[in-house]
């Protein structure tokens, strides 16, 4: 649209921005009024009282500048006279505005290029809201896209109707992409932006994993079986937690398919990322059992009031328990939200004892009280001393004359221990270097 007389029969430019942008007509048909008002309003001056209107039966934006209808004319700019006004409208009279229509070859060139850039705009700004419009609504969902180009560490992803940015944080580690290459990811957010709508995309979320599943599991889309937690350390492991509304559906089982194809197909759009998959469980220590597996754990103590759980495994399943890096563990704290103490058999038995021992240092306390304070978590004699009587007094099978002599007990033993330092060991010497033996050769 280089001149303005190139705007006749507009129907079927507007036809075609409708067609391949999806825009509103009625958008398109107010942007090219708006954009002729302003090529006028440039050309003949803004003051003059000019509307522009688009006319469907010829396709033609139609510009029309009213005048007051007056007896004696001192502006022709603004006013025209009766017998003017009649020959435009015969009921016209004085007082009245009556409107002329402008010849749009009138304009040039410049008004033109106005015109053209006003509605490139509008046009522009209606394909934003459109798109913002679209993908606002479907944050959440999983997209598929191709990788255009690389910005400072971010890929630009063709997802469709716009291009969407995956940022380097919500990127996998491990993963590497080249233009053309095909991705699955996240809708992370959707944000308005001075060059348009920004649509961030993530494939680092635990939240894909949990779509990858719900189109890979009929069970989950009807709701029978449901994804209650999930750990991810992206690209490397994941941890989910399910359940089932129906007894007669083994969530694990839905899950992992028919010979693990289900799983698998999560697995491979992952990359390999190994993925556990168990029973959620509303009781803390058995649910701590199911996250720690692969590792068979022997016993779980829960401290409710710090959120904490010591957890004994065997002395061959402490490495498996904890897992590379400490992942195995780390991964069911995350999945639990509750902190994670774990010890081997042998550390607990020692730690026991060493315990017990301390326990037993107090004067007059007897065995069974011994085991009734390691029980409730006391493990020395300086934490006992801390306590209000009234604790111990709580304590099932420790009355009330008995917690005051444990704690008159506990307090004199600290005393005695601040009086009576133990020694620090010294470091262990070691001995001088002794030169190698060499063996002599007869001569």
């Amino acid at each position: 649209m280089s001149e303005m007389p190139g705007l006749g029969n507009l129907s079927r430019v507007i036809d075609s921005v409708v067609k391949d942008k999806g825009i509103d007509r009625q958008i398109v048909v107010t942007a090219l009024e708006q954009a002729i008002l302003a090529a006028a309003k440039k050309k003949i001056g803004t003051y003059r009282e000019i509307e522009a209107q688009y006319n469907e039966e010829i396709g033609e934006v139609e510009l029309f500048e009213f005048r007051k209808v007056v007896e004696n004319v001192e502006d022709d700019e603004l006013e025209v006279s009766v017998d003017e006004a009649k020959k435009l409208d015969p009921e016209a009279q004085i007082g009245d505005d009556v409107g002329m229509k402008i010849s749009l070859g009138d304009f040039g060139r410049i008004a033109a290029q106005t015109a053209k850039q006003v509605i490139i705009q509008k046009i522009r700004d209606a394909e934003r809201d459109i798109i913002f419009n679209e993908y606002k609504d479907r944050v959440g969902e999983v997209v598929h896209g191709i990788v255009r180009r690389f910005e400072k560490g971010d890929i630009i992803v063709d997802i469709g109707r716009t291009e969407a940015v995956l940022p380097r944080r919500e990127q996998v580690p491990r993963e590497s992409y080249r233009p053309g290459d095909r991705v699955r990811a996240y809708i992370l957010d959707v944000n308005r932006a001075a060059k348009g709508p920004q649509v961030i995309l993530s494939r680092a979320t635990p939240k894909l994993v949990e779509r990858l599943f719900e189109v890979e599991v009929p069970e989950m889309a009807e709701g029978i079986v449901q994804i209650v937690q999930i750990a991810r350390e992206p690209g490397a492991r994941t941890k989910i937690a399910v359940t089932s509304k129906d007894s007669s559906v083994d969530p694990v089982g839905a899950c992992v398919g028919m010979k693990g194809s289900r799983v698998q197909a999560v697995v491979q759009e992952l990359r390999g990322e190994k993925i556990d998959i168990i029973v959620h469980d509303p009781e803390v220590a058995r649910f701590a059992v199911n996250a720690l597996a692969p590792a068979e754990v022997l016993k779980v103590f829960v401290d409710e009031d710090d959120k904490t759980l010591q957890i004994l495994v065997a002395d061959d399943q402490l490495s498996l328990a904890i897992g590379r890096r400490g992942q195995n563990v780390r991964l069911a704290s995350q999945l639990l939200g509750w902190k994670i103490d774990m010890k081997s058999e042998s550390e607990f038995a020692a730690e026991q004892q060493r315990a017990k021992a301390d326990l037993g240092a107090i004067e007059g306390i007897s065995p069974v009280a011994i085991e009734l304070l390691y029980l409730e978590g006391y493990r020395s004699v300086e934490e006992v001393a801390d306590m209000p009587i009234e604790e111990l007094q709580k304590i099932e099978g420790i009355e009330a004359e008995m917690a005051q002599k444990i704690l008159d007990g506990a307090k004199a033993r600290v005393k005695w221990k601040k009086e009576n330092p133990e020694p620090v060991a010294p470091p262990p010497a070691t001995e001088p270097a002794q030169p190698a033996a060499t063996e002599s050769k007869p001569s």
